[in-house]
């Protein structure tokens, strides 16, 4: 069973970001933008671009095409630093807001669609097994 496992955490992970793409294709947003967007909700406006990277486990100039496509879209701004003016803090605009609340209710009702039959007991076990993994990888690092 434990060689099945990576191969079984990449398929559910493959499905689930093609799942949330055909939900969110009509918005014009894809799983990696709207990935990015909760981060940076989540890990607190006024990241850097280098923080955020940090918490997305992604290299910079992969951050920085997404970051680029949602600043086109009205969706994020970019603000200088006041304590550094080479870096520049991410934030949400008013747009970005409401359109997290429009992404994260398909995100919800997929979630719950992945999710049924499955009980919080069993769910709170795979989170932390995830994390104990992370942890063990973060080690080998």
């Amino acid at each position: 069973m434990r060689d099945q496992f990576p191969f079984a955490v990449a398929r559910v992970t493959r499905r689930w970001r093609k799942m949330l793409d055909e939900r969110l294709k009509d918005l014009g947003v894809t799983q990696a933008r709207w990935s990015t967007m909760v981060y940076l909700e989540k890990g607190g406006e006024g990241l850097t671009q280098r923080e955020l990277a940090s918490l997305m486990a992604i290299e910079n100039p992969t951050l920085v095409r997404l970051l680029d496509s949602l600043e086109q879209q009205g969706l994020i701004e970019r603000r200088p630093c006041p304590n550094d003016r080479r870096a520049r803090r991410l934030h949400l605009t008013d747009a970005g807001r409401k359109f997290m609340d429009v992404l994260s209710d398909r995100a919800e009702k997929l979630r719950e669609e992945m999710l049924e039959g499955i009980s919080d007991e069993e769910i709170e076990c795979t989170v932390k097994v995830f994390q104990r993994i992370m942890e063990n990888a973060e080690k080998q690092r």
